[in-house]
């Protein structure tokens, strides 16, 4: 039945139907909904607009009308509507069309200005009229409290589950889901051996980037996940040794609130930043299976934090250079109280030139690092040498357990490569060979697949070279010559 609302002028523009699902899953299973939508086209017919005179929006399918931010749709229809272009615009309801009233009644004002109606089911409204806008205001007032409202139940649900630690967070790589939903290790005895081979490794160099290039000087692979969450294995990188060295659940914990998001001033997308720990919202520790204790985990946070070069903000030492120097990153003026950096051009030598640098103002002081160095190493050897010989002993039974592990890693990846070798192997074989397109792609991967052996057998003999293992040697000729005197401090 036609509305005594609408005019000529109204027929004489275009009717657009605009359609909106919040999630990408709505739009798949819900799909009686989408019909109702659609649906709308007859009602514009029936309200008497030509079939040729509809036109149908439906760019924003899966995106939550909570902002107009990122909905092109709405956009055009907006635009659309300030042109004149537009006598009538259907919606199922007013929340398909913003549940924001900053979006909601700008959209109304415009319209009311250029003499477009708005209908929903309920019926057909001017906004150019005070009881259409009254009407069409508390209905967009009501669609965003009712957002607010879903939004606070769902999140009560999401945090209690959470208290538990039973929220099914994305697990990363070496810990997965049996089918009870029991969080377990992987069963792939490599994944879960190189994970353990990165946290040694990196409380032996205590620096992302060393860690990334030991592995890759080894020829050592990382497990990741593709974007289909699926094992697969590449080429070590400081952010990834970074994602696995920094994930609580490594440590058996379960987190919730690790990151906040940041929404720039130029409009652009929010972000997420990560939090301080001590500002994490949930924690509940020994829900997973841990790879490390919670202690080493704080300490890997606190060398990595302690490594940031933020010296004057949070005080940190930064991570050792390359050098001869002994007090570099841990050196203090004691006039000023800044930072002293270490500087080899001219003879070595500690520099504070913080308020020459920042300031302009002449540099503070230069110290010559030959007897500040002699004055540490003296002082470090008195207090060394009643252990000097337990602490050679840990120390190399510690590189020898370092060196089996490298060693096991790198022959696991090659009996890996070996598997894989085959497998293309006996792909290749089944098929037809009439049928080229499939046969040359076989050929290929296994081709590659090869190529990858002959790669892990080179890094496995570089670890079996003898240059490596006379670095072991030596150590245990030095530890096993007990004749040898106790080193002392040189007077």
């Amino acid at each position: 039945m036609k509305s005594e609302l609408i005019k000529p002028i109204h027929l004489a523009r275009r009717a657009v139907v605009y359609i909106r699902q919040s999630t990408t899953h709505q739009v798949v299973t819900n799909q009686e909904s989408l019909r109702l939508q659609y649906a709308l086209r007859q009602r514009a017919i029936e309200l008497g607009w030509p079939e040729a005179g509809i036109d149908v929006i439906d760019a924003d399918l899966g995106i939550s009308g909570a902002s107009a931010a990122q909905r092109s749709g709405f956009k055009e229809l907006v635009g659309r509507v300030g042109l004149k272009e537009v006598g009538l615009i259907l919606s199922i309801d007013v929340t398909r069309l913003a549940r924001n009233c900053s979006d909601w009644y700008p959209l109304l004002d415009i319209c009311g200005l250029h003499g477009c109606l708005i209908a929903d089911r309920d019926g057909v409204y001017d906004p150019g009229s005070a009881n259409g806008r009254l009407l069409l205001g508390l209905k967009g007032t009501i669609s965003e409290l009712e957002l607010h409202t879903i939004r606070s139940r769902l999140t009560a649900g999401l945090l209690a589950k959470a208290e538990r630690g039973e929220l099914a967070l994305t697990l990363p790589i070496g810990l997965v889901r049996d089918p009870s939903g029991v969080v377990v290790k992987d069963p792939n005895l490599e994944v879960q051996e190189r994970l353990e081979l990165l946290f040694e490794t990196f409380l032996k160099v205590r620096t992302i980037a060393k860690v990334m290039r030991e592995f890759n000087d080894r020829g050592l692979e990382l497990p990741r996940r593709d974007r289909h969450g699926d094992l697969h294995w590449a080429r070590a990188t400081t952010s990834a040794v970074a994602a696995i060295l920094k994930n609580p659940a490594y440590a058996g914990a379960f987190v919730y609130g690790r990151t906040r998001l940041r929404r720039p001033s130029d409009g652009r997308l929010p972000t997420k930043v990560p939090k301080p720990i001590e500002q994490w919202r949930i924690i509940v520790k020994d829900r997973y299976p841990p790879y490390i204790a919670w202690q080493s985990y704080e300490k890997i946070r606190g060398i990595v934090s302690d490594n940031r070069a933020e010296y004057m903000r949070n005080k940190t030492r930064g991570a050792p250079r390359e050098g001869e120097l002994l007090l570099q990153g841990i050196a203090w003026c004691g006039r000023c109280g800044h930072k002293m950096y270490a500087r080899y051009k001219g003879g070595a030598e500690y520099v504070c030139n913080h308020l020459h640098s920042h300031q302009g103002l002449p540099a503070c002081q230069y110290i010559r690092a030959r007897r500040v160095d002699a004055a540490v190493a003296q002082a470090f050897l008195t207090a060394l040498a009643p252990a000097e010989i337990d602490a050679l002993s840990c120390a190399r039974r510690a590189q020898q357990q370092a060196y089996k592990a490298m060693q096991s890693g790198a022959e696991q990846q090659l009996e890996r490569r070996r598997y894989e070798a085959a497998l293309a192997e006996r792909q290749f074989h089944r098929v037809d060979p009439d049928n080229r397109l499939v046969a040359a792609e076989l050929e290929c991967r296994w081709e590659v697949a090869l190529k990858e052996v002959r790669v892990a057998e080179e890094a496995l003999a570089r670890l079996k070279s003898p240059q490596a293992i006379a670095q072991i040697t030596v150590g245990n000729k030095v530890l096993n010559d007990k004749s040898r005197p106790p080193l002392r401090p040189s007077a």
